[in-house]
């Protein structure tokens, strides 16, 4: 650690041993009236007695405990609610409007007639053409199998 970042140019040569009886004064940053405050308010003369502080020990306590504490599951799953309600109003499958009066295409893709598209379309059809005379796959009848 490079003590001379913490401590006052007057203090670079002191060990951490030494340090800890230094008035707060030896704090970078920390002036005559604040450390004047310390003692009234705290009793406080020394950077060891500054450390030793059950307030800062308890504010370090809290500091440390709030990192790795998780987040209340309710609020989890309040997010994960909001989230899934945006997603059902803004769906990512949706295209991208080109324009911002477009809103969705509404373009029916070109589809295949499915009474003659399959594997038996032309077993059926033969069934037909004995049975009633004429295909029937399609409407009116005018397709064959295969011919789709």
């Amino acid at each position: 650690m490079n003590i001379q970042i913490i401590v006052n140019d007057t203090h670079h040569d002191k060990c951490f041993r030494e340090l800890v009886d230094q008035p707060v004064t030896a704090l970078r940053g920390m002036t005559e009236q604040q450390a004047t405050a310390l003692r009234d308010a705290f009793g406080i003369n020394t950077i060891g007695e500054l450390a030793e502080l059950k307030a800062v020990k308890w504010a370090r306590a809290i500091r440390t405990m709030a990192s790795a504490e998780s987040e209340p599951s309710s609020n989890v799953a309040k997010e994960a609610l909001i989230d899934d309600a945006v997603e059902m109003t803004f769906p990512a499958s949706d295209p991208v409007a080109i324009e911002s009066s477009i809103t969705r295409i509404e373009v029916a893709p070109e589809k295949v007639d499915a009474s003659s598209d399959h594997q038996g379309a032309a077993a059926i059809e033969a069934h037909n053409q004995q049975t009633i005379g004429s295909n029937a796959l399609g409407p009116g009848g005018e397709k064959t199998a295969g011919a789709a």
